[in-house]
């Protein structure tokens, strides 16, 4: 049986690849902690996470000096008891962002290995459900373009196969909102989807306002209305619209995702691997929504969602943001407005860890006693 020795923590920053803003916050970097575990037998897997401006050092902190000696020694193979044992550790700062990512990047890294032990592309490890799924863009969505932009975002992307688009929402007043949107469904016509984000901005009355707006223009879904901690809100708010109600990404256990679905607060899951803390307890919130019958429409990392997303029966979307190009030998396979999963053994992701080396900002190594 072989044991984890090593494990390398490296942190790289890399900025956005447009401006992006959306109305509560600026997308000014993305700190991205990688870690690299190898065993006794000389195997090897890398996972990450990432922070989107803020907080990057704390995580790598509480990796390098309280999660990652934990792992030494320990079976690679048993990634749940590890996760468990792990969250545990942490228990009192847990449920939080910070311990979320920490423990995402470490999950990540164990699913890697042991993938690549099996011989195994994650998509298949997860489930092997699809071999694509369909892709919106976010990109041209921010809140800061002007109507023309959008409109000529839109286009593109229709343009090039996708069969729907994001758009950030939370103009002052209302009617903004709806000029904006009406100008892109104007352009696009009815079968291209609009999505809609308000990135948490709202009180209950104004998504109630705005909600009643978004059911004019066929919005696909109304995503992150209210500060995700109001669960009664969002179940008001989705007794009384049409539109489908989306959260997940500022959610951090299952048991707030349970809370969203029993209470009937959400048409949409947008469960993040990174947020919720990796692979593990992301697969367990997949199967709780499947179990309510509501699809996973993962936020960001496209590159680590996609064969995720790939692997299970209740997934339609990925979000496209490309993020991971300066420190990956290639994107992912996008053609046609839908994405395909790599068959390579592990995530998929094809690390350039000759650039994450010349761009790291931290890079230590945790040792185990035999090592």
């Amino acid at each position: 049986m072989s044991r984890i020795e090593k494990v390398d923590i490296q942190m790289v920053n890399l900025a956005p690849k447009v401006r992006r803003e959306d109305a509560i916050q600026s997308f000014v970097c993305q700190e991205t902690p990688i870690v690299t575990i190898t065993d006794s037998d000389g195997a090897r897997g890398t996972g990450y996470s990432y922070t989107i401006g803020s907080g990057g050092s704390a995580v790598a902190a509480l990796l390098r000096d309280h999660l990652a000696p934990l792992l030494c020694g320990r079976d690679p193979a048993r990634i749940g008891g590890i996760w468990h044992d792990l969250l545990m550790s942490t228990h009192s700062t847990s449920v939080g962002a910070i311990t979320s990512l920490a423990l995402a990047a470490i999950d990540t890294a164990l699913w890697d290995m042991q993938c690549r032990r099996a011989g195994l592309p994650l998509w298949k490890a997860a489930g092997g459900a699809r071999q694509s799924v369909a892709v919106y863009s976010t990109e041209g969505g921010w809140l800061h373009l002007d109507t023309e932009a959008l409109v000529d975002d839109a286009l593109e992307k229709q343009a090039e196969g996708f069969a729907g688009a994001k758009y950030k929402i939370g103009r002052p007043h209302v009617s903004e909102d709806e000029a904006r949107l009406s100008a892109i469904r104007q352009a696009v016509g009815a079968g291209f989807e609009l999505m809609t984000d308000a990135n948490q901005a709202f009180t209950l009355s104004e998504a109630l306002r705005r909600a009643a707006m978004l059911e004019d223009h066929g919005i696909a879904w109304f995503e992150e209305p209210m500060p995700a901690d109001n669960v009664a809100a969002h179940a008001q708010l989705a007794r009384s619209t049409s539109v489908p109600i989306a959260v997940g990404e500022s959610m951090y256990s299952l048991a707030q995702f349970k809370d969203y679905l029993v209470q009937g607060a959400a048409s949409i899951v947008q469960v993040d691997v990174a947020r919720i803390g990796g692979i593990t307890p992301w697969l367990k919130v997949a199967a709780m929504a499947e179990s309510h019958g509501i699809m996973v429409c993962p936020h960001f990392l496209m590159e680590l969602h996609l064969p995720l997303v790939c692997g299970i029966t209740n997934a339609h979307w990925l979000e496209y943001i490309p993020q991971l190009d300066l420190i990956t030998q290639h994107g992912i396979d996008l053609r046609g407005g839908r994405a395909y999963p790599s068959d390579a053994p592990g995530l998929g992701i094809a690390w350039d860890f000759e650039a994450i080396a010349k761009q790291s900002v931290l890079d230590v190594t945790i040792m185990g006693d035999s090592a």
